[in-house]
Parts: C-alpha cells; structure tokens; sequence
C-alpha cells in the first residue's frame, strides 16, 4: 500500500482513468472524479476498481514507480476528499 503522504500529493486536477477488472467501461476523468464515483460504488465493484494514473508515482519498497492505484489506495483518496470538503 502506498503512503499517505505521496497519496496526498497527488493534485485532485491529475487526469486519470478508474477502470474495472470485470469490463465495465471506464471513467476518464480526473483524480477527484475517480475518488467521488469510487465513493458511490458497492463493495463488490470497489474491490474490482483500479485508477490508471498518467504520471507515475513512488511506491515504497519498490525501485520503479508504478500506474495503478489499488483499491485501498483510491479509499485513502476518498477519505482526503471527505477531510478537505469539511
């Protein structure tokens, strides 16, 4: 999992794409965009949720930076959207 902090400065402008496992067809739009419809989704489509990044980030523990965020990764985004909306 990736660190608060490098999740954190990610810009909510970022463009990204969430995409699912199953085929469902794909969310083009930005960060913010992603975490508000990962927000609304069931447990079962969370956890088939990817978000394709179009700038890598730095994930510990590894030497390369990497294009997906998981789906615990995007849950962090949408409690940071939460916190910053109140």
């Amino acid at each position: 999992m990736m660190a608060e902090a490098v999740l954190a400065a990610i810009p909510w402008d970022q463009a990204a794409t969430m995409i699912d496992l199953e085929g469902r067809t794909p969310i083009i739009g930005t960060i913010r965009d992603c975490a508000m419809h990962f927000a609304l989704y069931k447990p079962h489509a969370r956890s088939n949720a990817r978000v394709l990044l179009t700038r890598p980030v730095f994930r510990e523990g590894r030497q390369t930076r990497t294009w997906i965020l998981e789906p615990e990764e995007i849950e962090q985004l949408t409690q940071r959207m939460r916190r910053e909306a109140n």
